[in-house]
């Protein structure tokens, strides 16, 4: 949209022009000053109206980038939100399924330690031993 002092300047400037012109044309100092006088006058209107078509556009480009910068914060806002909901689920479904499965590893392990111990008494004495000691030397060694 064009300024109205844009397009009123630019009248009066050519108004002017053409005034002057017929005052230097009919030897007529008067009107030929009054032309150029309206004719600058009417410049200053016309350059005042781009300036203010100038600072318009100028905002409306910058709205448009804020805009567009809202836009996409939003955007990286959402899918921001979608991975964290996503790794949340995910270390949910880890953390149920460990404890689902955790009675059963415990099974397990009591079973193959049973059948380890029946298999080699022995064996499996001195190995408890040799633990039981070993965690005796590092309570004693910290003190």
């Amino acid at each position: 949209m064009v300024d109205t002092d844009r397009v009123t300047g630019a009248v009066k400037e050519l108004a002017g022009k053409a005034r002057g012109a017929v005052g230097d044309l009919v030897g007529s100092d008067r009107d030929s000053v009054e032309g150029r006088a309206r004719q600058v006058q009417g410049t200053a209107e016309r350059v005042y109206g781009e300036g203010k078509d100038a600072v318009r556009q100028t905002a409306n480009r910058a709205a448009d980038v804020g805009e567009d910068l809202r836009d996409s914060a939003e955007s990286y806002y959402g899918r921001a939100e979608e991975s964290v909901r996503n790794a949340a689920d995910e270390a949910y479904h880890y953390a149920e399924d460990a404890y689902d499965n955790s009675g059963r590893y415990l099974s397990q392990g009591r079973r193959v330690v049973a059948q380890q111990v029946e298999e080699s008494p022995l064996t499996s004495l001195l190995i408890a031993g040799a633990v039981g000691l070993g965690i005796g030397l590092l309570i004693n060694s910290r003190r």
